[in-house]
């Protein structure tokens, strides 16, 4: 009896520790705190308010007749979009792009975290971070003016080189399915060395005794590599698949634009340029708006989707 009520007075004495502790913790770290109202401001303000804009695409929006006074018409809009022919391109280029993207962006930072993990010298590795690192911090209108100066037809720097060589010249920019291939290219060779950072942090964290257990067994640097590093980052990599599978609807606006010519039409017609050309060109501003809605809801859709997969398989998934 006497035990039973000294653990009743202590479990009352640790539920006013927590009660006083709200406030408590809240003087302590309140710092921090105010340091979290500029991102959380920064959320409310770019990501949720403008949210209200989605009943345009519920509505007939005229300016003269504003936000609130345009016509209601229902899913009218999004009958109109996806009887258009550009509709129906831009959402096969668009899962084509992104879905090329994520076969060729997704495992080369894999590839590259893993082969930088295998180099020892701490000063090589450094510089070669950093050079791999600087693309990612370059505009994509400064890369698109690199990669016609490097690989235009009539004078770029490639092409010079190869007819120099005896080769001949290569429509990489001025051509669909060579287009096609520059820009994965451009794309692998931009993102590539950022996206090693997470898989690089990812690595660190592997306990140093499962790599010596490897060496006793008689294990080399790919078997260390095959049977202990990529086990170990599992999770990471599943996570990034998930929220990359979200994105496959989006695609880069900047890196299409950057790149496209009037020589190259066939996969430059994706669903953010057409958000582009009905809402800022044309100023339908409501089949802009429905356009954006229905490519934020299939990315949702399928980020639910891959995290349901990914438990059903036995991963933890992102929610």
């Amino acid at each position: 009896m006497l035990k039973a009520l000294r653990k009743n007075e202590t479990a009352l004495t640790g539920l006013r520790t927590d009660r006083r502790g709200v406030f408590y913790y809240l003087r302590r770290d309140l710092q921090l705190y105010l340091l979290l109202l500029i991102p959380m401001a920064f959320v409310l303000v770019f990501k949720y308010a403008p949210m209200s804009g989605l009943v345009l695409a519920f509505k007939d929006y005229k300016i003269a007749r504003g936000f609130w006074g345009s016509d209601w018409v229902g899913f009218q809009v999004f009958a109109d979009i996806f009887s258009k022919h550009d509709f129906i391109r831009a959402v096969r280029n668009t899962l084509l792009l992104n879905s090329l993207d994520l076969v060729f962006s997704f495992t080369m930072p894999i590839v590259l975290a893993l082969l930088l993990n295998e180099i020892k010298n701490v000063k090589f590795k450094r510089v070669n971070q950093t050079v791999l690192y600087l693309p990612h911090f370059l505009s994509w209108i400064i890369i698109g003016a690199i990669a016609y100066q490097l690989l235009s037809v009539n004078n770029g720097v490639i092409n010079n080189l190869i007819e120099l060589m005896g080769g001949s010249r290569i429509p990489f920019l001025q051509e669909d399915n060579h287009w096609l291939i520059t820009y994965l290219a451009i794309g692998v060779w931009q993102s590539m060395g950022w996206g090693t950072i997470i898989y690089l942090a990812s690595i660190s964290g592997i306990n140093p005794e499962l790599y010596e257990a490897a060496v006793v067994d008689g294990a080399g640097r790919w078997r260390k590599m095959w049977n202990v590093t990529l086990p170990s980052i599992r999770v990471t990599i599943v996570t990034l698949l998930i929220l990359n599978l979200g994105k496959v609807m989006e695609g880069s606006f900047e890196r299409i634009f950057a790149l496209q010519n009037k020589a190259t039409t066939e996969f430059t017609t994706t669903i953010p340029v057409l958000v582009y050309r009905w809402g800022i060109e044309s100023g339908n501003f409501s089949r802009a708006t429905a356009l954006g809605l229905f490519q934020a809801v299939i990315g949702l859709a399928l980020v639910l989707l891959a995290d349901r997969i990914a438990k059903k398989l036995g991963e933890d998934g992102l929610i």
